[in-house]
């Protein structure tokens, strides 16, 4: 069965549709962004979230080529390139907006015609859902066959590509989901994708992590990752770093999930950390959780140091985290 999450944006005659990711799943609502910025604005607003923001930068590339079709291809690249601006700076410490608009515009400069934004938007597509199939196979092969494992977050198509996988293997996983406040993706989305995998599926508040690592049921803490800096550096939804290090502390492996390493990130010096609105925190799902008198503080990313990472899954195999140049080995950079 594929899951709800696995295909929820989509490109329709009328704009770009996303569900709802802020109300999954006790409620299943669409929305309809006719623009670009209608999109750009849903990607702020946690709307989506994960790898939704990357699918959606596809399609928003393409609902603006739609309207420049009538200019002269000079004036409508440059129009398009100021959208793809826009577009990666909604999400700034994930690489992979930029990437969408990348594949996107390669597809325009070859042709020379903007209509060929949609060409490079189901090749976006396309290559990302094969990339995270590799992925998730490279990573079911380091798990045992009756593995329990912890995540954090929400993995999107790296996580369900990897239950997939080790279900083909005939691998049997349970797994332990932290909640991630404050909007509750590993509860809402994670443990709800996993329940409709199949697995054994048991939620914890993000504090019990630690002691859950310390009584020895876990084999494997596995996490997506949002970048990952060419010295090993794992950027990922806040709370990662402090369960790779209780998982350090108790001989957990940690694997750290990404499609490829960011060449233009050497180190973390290179990647902007996202601080968000501190008046988040003091809220869950949209009803208050603290008094408004006090400050939330929120940076939606924490920086794992490569010392308590034991692999880095990639697409194209599993590298330790010292290595990741030889996953450029061959390339011309």
């Amino acid at each position: 069965m594929q899951p709800v999450l696995a295909d929820s944006v989509k490109l329709t005659d009328d704009g770009v549709l996303i569900l709802d990711r802020r109300q999954f799943p006790f409620e299943r609502n669409w929305v309809l962004c006719r623009t670009a910025e209608e999109v750009a604005r849903a990607v702020e607003d946690m709307v989506t979230q994960s790898s939704g923001p990357y699918f959606a930068v596809l399609f928003a590339m393409v609902l603006r080529a739609r309207t420049l079709e009538h200019l002269p291809f000079d004036e409508a690249r440059e129009q398009l390139a100021r959208t793809a601006h826009l577009l990666e700076n909604t999400r700034r410490t994930n690489n992979a907006l930029r990437k969408a608009t990348k594949v996107v515009l390669e597809h325009v400069d070859a042709a020379q015609d903007v209509t060929h934004a949609l060409q490079g938007a189901e090749e976006g597509d396309r290559r990302y859902r094969a990339k995270s199939q590799a992925l998730g196979e490279h990573t079911a092969n380091l798990l045992p066959d009756e593995a329990t494992v912890m995540t954090h977050c929400w993995a999107d198509l790296y996580l369900t590509e990897t239950v997939r996988a080790a279900q083909a293997q005939g691998k049997r996983l349970k797994f332990f989901c932290t909640e991630t406040r404050p909007y509750l993706q590993g509860a809402r989305l994670t443990a709800e994708t996993l329940i409709e995998m199949g697995v054994d599926t048991t939620l914890i508040t993000d504090g019990m992590g630690a002691a859950v690592l310390q009584s020895g049921v876990v084999d494997a803490l596995v996490t997506a990752a949002d970048r990952v800096t060419m010295d090993g550096h794992v950027v990922n939804k806040v709370g990662t770093l402090g369960l790779a290090v209780a998982a350090h502390a108790f001989g957990v492996p940690f694997h750290a999930q990404v499609q490829a390493p960011d060449l233009l990130a050497p180190t973390t010096h290179h990647v902007e950390i996202e601080y968000r609105d501190g008046s988040e925190v003091l809220q869950v799902l949209g009803r208050p959780s603290a008094t408004p008198r006090v400050k939330g503080h929120y940076p939606a990313f924490d920086v794992t140091p490569p010392r308590f990472v034991t692999t880095v899954v990639t697409d194209r195999g599993v590298y330790n985290a010292g290595e990741l140049d030889k996953y450029y080995e061959g390339e011309q950079r």
